[in-house]
């Protein structure tokens, strides 16, 4: 499954005078993971005769918890199987996998890391992802000095789009609404840090570019661009 850039529909700027923090998501916005995770889930829905299509995967699954896609694969395709189990399946595939590797990188993830690190934000994870996977991701590629925080779907009840990951990364690093912006790829993350009172920088992938970022602050096609712009490279 072949990722394609996204065109850029904003030219304004999301960090303000009161801004200190930086809240970014994890998978599609620091990594390259949703090739991965379509892989995943299409070979546990063979052992169900089931083929799961590239779009249905885009509609419906990217950017939403493991939890939630479970129900709505066994609730589409009337599978014979509970949400949990299936959930459960998926859990262990991406943990196997994280035993042999992390998942790739977005491109200029590293740079802008140290990018915002460099110029005095505070940086925190805020994925509805697994804790092993962040991890995974700030060993291999060395990043770790430049996070103070990591809220994963292990730390909250609700992951997105509620915004209980986003207020418990808050309340960590002691910083209100106005002086966090969120880095997003996703609807569903949008509306977690918008529900959390954040102004919210969206860099969709393809897997995300149908949906509706309305309510976002700006928009960028990529990680570069919204640095270049936010920094003056």
């Amino acid at each position: 499954m072949t990722l394609y850039p996204v065109t850029s529909s904003s030219r304004h700027r999301a960090i303000g005078n009161e801004t200190t923090t930086l809240l970014f998501d994890h998978d599609g916005t620091l990594i390259d993971s949703e090739t991965v995770h379509y892989d995943l889930w299409r070979d546990i829905l063979h052992e169900y005769r089931v083929e799961l299509s590239e779009d249905f995967y885009c509609e419906v699954m990217a950017g939403i918890p493991v939890k939630q896609n479970a129900v709505d694969l066994v609730e589409h395709f009337q599978l014979d199987v509970a949400p949990a189990v299936l959930a459960d399946k998926k859990h262990k595939s991406i943990s196997d996998y994280l035993d042999r590797q992390a998942f790739p990188l977005m491109p200029f993830a590293k740079e802008t890391l140290s990018t915002c690190f460099k110029n005095g934000y505070t940086i925190g994870i805020v994925t509805g992802g697994s804790k092993k996977s962040v991890e995974k991701t700030l060993s291999q590629y060395e990043l770790g000095s430049y996070v103070s925080c990591v809220v994963a779907v292990e730390d909250v009840e609700n992951s997105k789009p509620a915004p209980d990951c986003y207020e418990l990364a808050m309340a960590k690093l002691n910083k209100s609404p106005s002086e966090c912006v969120a880095i997003e790829d996703t609807q569903t993350g949008m509306n977690a840090a918008v529900s959390a009172g954040l102004a919210c920088v969206v860099v969709p992938t393809a897997l995300s570019k149908h949906h509706d970022f309305t309510h976002a602050t700006v928009q960028y096609i990529s990680l570069n661009e919204w640095v270049s712009r936010e920094f003056g490279r």
